[in-house]
């Protein structure tokens, strides 16, 4: 029976690898196969489902609570949100049955990590804290102080700070015997604790501890973390110039590892220390870097909200009242932004520019600029002059335009996208797994399966059977682009040979050519058709109108 079951067990992942997602009825049969077998199966590919899905079913069938939650934890990676929550409610769920009170406590804390990497952040503090009702009655050390460090942090950015000390010294008595990682960690939070408080010298003994230890045990990936606080720290010593030089230092470690919070706040805190010094200038730059970030990554912390009142100053002094009214209303997202993820500390921060002052400024700028446009049919001379200078240009860009048109009218679909020259990358791959990650992309070109919506590189890399890293090296290696790029520029190609051999696609609307192509939003299919093209999608159809 073992020789069958075994033999089916290979004939099931040949199925998988032609084709994904499995069939209900082979997952079934995929089940009667062991534990070990599926586990190792999900260790090779974690970002498939099937194996886990198998997984899952064994564990319900034979009533095995303690694997259900291991198989509930493997499906949880590499999901949505949404679907995170599901999972841990269906862990809560089965630990509950266990009646193990470190079962359930770790159920607890899972749910808890799963609203904070949201930064619904009063809700994880409410799960972590039901964990630790039930981890303090057992004996897992480990996993009772991993769920105090959870508390800990949340309190820190909840504004907690006192309470957040008084937790992390609790936990380094722990962690100092246990895990010397989890120590620096700790260090490094009370660190930042200590900053908060504005106690530079406790602040700086932690962070200066954090760095000889990182050196002494030789876990050096930890020293950007302490050279980046030790950094703000001189920023609030009024040492701005030395402030600049070790965040401009850090930024480069932190691009290396994707780190993009902490990456805006060194960016926010050189953008500071140029400002008070006056360089206005100098401070812009890295000003603007903030707001990209929001703008890309919805990413924004109450320490760094000053960055969109600084640059209502800045253009306030300049007076261009259009950039000032633009960072305005910025900062009204923001604040709202803010009042959702730190409703507690929000509510304690000093802000210059409350919500009422914000919009009476906003008011006062669109009331002048609408008085501005009455005094300007005053200047008909000028405006004259203006419109002479407007219709050069114009008829330069009109031809700049119909030159890009002509080429792309006779330039074959996907010309630009899949016969990009390769760039001089270092993969450190296996050219086995590059070979195989080169025909899935082909198939996945073949296929359009780039129209999809959100196609992100979580989804994109689990199309190749790959994982993310790999996935964007080898497309940056093979098709010349980052994957973005790659993947925009695969849409709007579509959209072009749509546009150029149908007809009915001339009368869609921008909103609606962005759907048929699977961008998210008009602004974002807009923008990557110029991107791509030089022109705009409304330019292009009516040229083609215009050869009927």
């Amino acid at each position: 029976m073992k020789k069958i079951i075994a033999f089916f067990c290979v004939i099931t992942n040949c199925v998988f690898l032609q084709a994904n997602p499995l069939s209900d009825s082979i997952i079934n049969n995929l089940c009667k196969s062991d534990y070990e077998y599926l586990k190792e199966k999900v260790g090779e590919n974690k970002i498939n489902i099937n194996f886990k899905k198998a997984w899952l079913l064994k564990a319900k069938k034979e009533g095995n609570l303690i694997e259900q939650i291991n198989a509930y934890r493997q499906l949880m990676i590499n999901e949505p949100n949404s679907k995170k929550k599901n999972y841990s409610d269906s862990i809560i769920t089965v630990a509950l049955k266990t009646n193990e009170n470190n079962i359930i406590g770790s159920a607890f804390l899972n749910k808890g990590i799963v609203f904070y990497e949201n930064k619904e952040l009063v809700k994880a503090l409410n799960y972590y804290l039901k964990a630790e009702d039930y981890l303090e009655k057992t004996k897992d050390l480990y996993t009772s102080n991993k769920t105090k460090y959870a508390i800990a942090q949340t309190k820190y950015y909840l504004g907690f700070y006192d309470e957040a000390i008084k937790i992390f010294n609790e936990v380094a008595v722990f962690f100092i015997e246990e895990n010397d990682r989890a120590y620096l960690n700790t260090l490094h939070a009370l660190g930042l604790c200590y900053q908060k408080i504005n106690n530079f010298n406790k602040s700086k003994y932690y962070i200066d501890l954090g760095k000889n230890l990182s050196q002494e045990w030789n876990i050096k990936e930890m020293l950007k973390y302490f050279e980046h606080t030790q950094a703000i720290n001189l920023y609030h010593q009024k040492k701005y110039n030395l402030c600049i030089e070790g965040l401009k230092k850090v930024i480069p470690k932190l691009n290396r590892e994707n780190d993009f919070d902490n990456k805006t706040v060194a960016e926010f805190y050189i953008a500071k220390s140029y400002w008070q010094q006056k360089k206005y200038k100098d401070a812009l730059p890295y000003l603007l870097k903030v707001d990209k970030t929001f703008l890309e990554k919805n990413y924004i912390r109450p320490d760094i909200r000053e960055n969109y009142e600084l640059l209502i100053k800045y253009y306030k002094q300049k007076e261009d009242t259009k950039l000032q009214l633009l960072y305005i209303n910025r900062l009204l997202e923001v604040d709202e932004l803010l009042n959702h993820n730190y409703k507690n500390l929000s509510q304690k921060i000093f802000k210059e520019y409350d919500a009422k002052k914000l919009i009476n400024a906003k008011n006062e700028i669109e009331n002048a600029m609408k008085w501005k446009n009455k005094v300007a049919y005053a200047t008909s001379f000028f405006l004259l002059i203006s419109t002479v200078v407007i219709i050069s240009k114009h008829r330069r860009k009109s031809k700049y335009y119909k030159l890009k048109f002509d080429e792309l009218m006779t330039s074959s679909n996907n010309s630009n996208s899949n016969s990009s020259k390769s760039l001089d990358v270092d993969l450190e791959i296996n050219p086995e797994i590059v070979e195989m990650v080169l025909k899935n992309l082909e198939k996945f070109e073949k296929t359009k399966k780039y129209l999809e919506k959100d196609m992100t590189l979580s989804r994109i890399a689990s199309y190749l059977k790959t994982n993310t890293k790999y996935a964007s090296k080898i497309i940056l290696k093979h098709r010349g682009k980052k994957t973005i790029d790659y993947i925009n520029d695969l849409k709007i190609e579509q959209i072009i040979d749509l546009l150029k051999t149908e007809n009915k696609y001339r009368n869609y609307t921008n909103k609606a050519l962005a759907d048929e192509v699977g961008f998210g939003s008009t602004q974002n299919f807009t923008r990557a058709f110029k991107n791509r093209t030089d022109i705009s999608p409304t330019y292009f159809i009516e040229k083609l109108n215009e050869l009927q």
